[in-house]
């Protein structure tokens, strides 16, 4: 079985990236998949989830306590109920055995045992705006300085919630096998490559 991980910075496209793969490589791809499966178990609405998550509502326990995550006082905390829920989700999705690509939720670090090729896409700030500019829900009509502090503060809670769960470093190269900068790429004609990349990276471990 192959895993590829895709932790990125918000607007570098690595979710679009991640997709790409998928349809390139003819792996099973999971992003909104792993909420809808984690709303399924817990009984609630998918955007309420995705919501709850992504405001990471367990942020202000201590990140000390990172090592008794299933404690009874990182339980009273529904934000961290959820989080366990969904890595139990991540690694029921691995053991079914089947090659996979996995876009964020800090699967690279949840798998660990599996040993993924983990890949960390990143952007300037520009290309991020522009991105995000692209792919911006009908109605939405942030300045630009909304949106980069938008941007800044998803990634500072990517960031917090990693150290929560394994303590490394979010976005810190020792932490992944490449880090790919988009900038200056259009995602269609980088994906085949990343591709490549990753089976000959497979292939040396087989």
């Amino acid at each position: 079985m192959k895993i590829i991980t895709i932790s990125r910075e918000f607007g570098s496209g690595g979710r679009e990236l991640g997709k790409r793969l998928s349809d390139q490589l003819g792996w099973d791809y999971y992003d909104s998949e792993i909420i809808a499966a984690v709303a399924k178990n817990s009984g609630l609405d998918p955007a309420y989830l995705e919501q709850t998550l992504s405001d990471h509502g367990w942020r202000n326990f201590p990140l000390t306590f990172r090592g008794t995550l299933g404690s009874a006082a990182y339980i009273q905390s529904s934000g961290v109920e959820l989080l366990l829920e969904q890595r139990r989700v991540i690694r029921q999705i691995a053991a079914l055995g089947k090659d996979c690509i996995l876009v964020g939720r800090n699967a690279d670090v949840i798998l660990e045992e599996y040993h993924p090729f983990k890949l960390f896409v990143c952007a300037d700030t520009g290309a991020k705006v522009r991105r995000c500019r692209q792919r911006a829900p009908q109605g939405e009509d942030l300045t630009e300085k909304e949106l980069i502090r938008k941007m800044k503060r998803i990634d500072r809670m990517r960031a917090q919630t990693r150290e929560l769960i394994s303590g490394s470093g979010w976005g810190e190269r020792e932490w992944y096998h490449v880090t790919l900068n988009t900038s200056e790429w259009e995602l269609p004609a980088l994906a085949p490559a990343v591709a490549a990349f990753a089976l000959s990276w497979f292939g040396r471990k087989e």
